[in-house]
């Protein structure tokens, strides 16, 4: 059996360092004790240069929900052609502190401040995304292009702010 945690500013300072220090500039915290957990619970930090290509769940069990704890960050959902459907800026206290996304639902998130940390809650298994998964307007983590297009989601949010 796991031992309780409180989920404290120390634990969220410790997961961003982390992600600083990360090449893809984001990092995980799982409460689950692993990737077949049939539920996900996990601390997501992020920074701003870190970009989390368009994706979506096709599983129906697959639909997740995303809490900001820290900093601000961007959420993003687009129809099947890559046009932004609808958009908010999340942040404690603010507006909209989080969003939840049906599975199927085109979507990605973005930091807009250094230490961003979300709480994250979702079915397993882990399983990688499949193609079909994969937005075909989008460039992927790595490939080129993708600077440019966080960029523009950047912009586009900040037209919200």
């Amino acid at each position: 059996m796991s031992q309780a945690r409180i989920i404290d500013a120390a634990l969220l300072d410790v997961v961003s360092a982390e992600a600083r220090i990360s090449p893809r500039r984001r990092r995980n915290h799982n409460f689950h004790a692993d990737d077949h957990a049939a539920c996900h619970r996990l601390l997501n930090a992020v920074e701003p240069d870190s970009y989390i290509p368009p994706h979506r769940h096709n599983d129906p069990a697959k639909s997740e929900s995303i809490l900001v704890l820290r900093g601000r960050l961007g959420a993003l959902f687009f129809d099947e052609r890559g046009k932004i459907t609808d958009c908010a800026v999340l942040e404690p206290g603010g507006t909209a502190v989080g969003i939840n996304v049906p599975n199927g639902v085109f979507h990605t998130v973005l930091a807009l401040t250094p230490n961003t940390v979300f709480f994250e809650a979702k079915a397993g298994p882990y399983l990688p995304l499949a193609a079909d998964e994969k937005a075909p307007w989008a460039p992927g983590e790595n490939e080129p292009g993708a600077a440019a297009y966080l960029a523009q989601l950047r912009d586009r949010l900040s037209a919200i702010e």
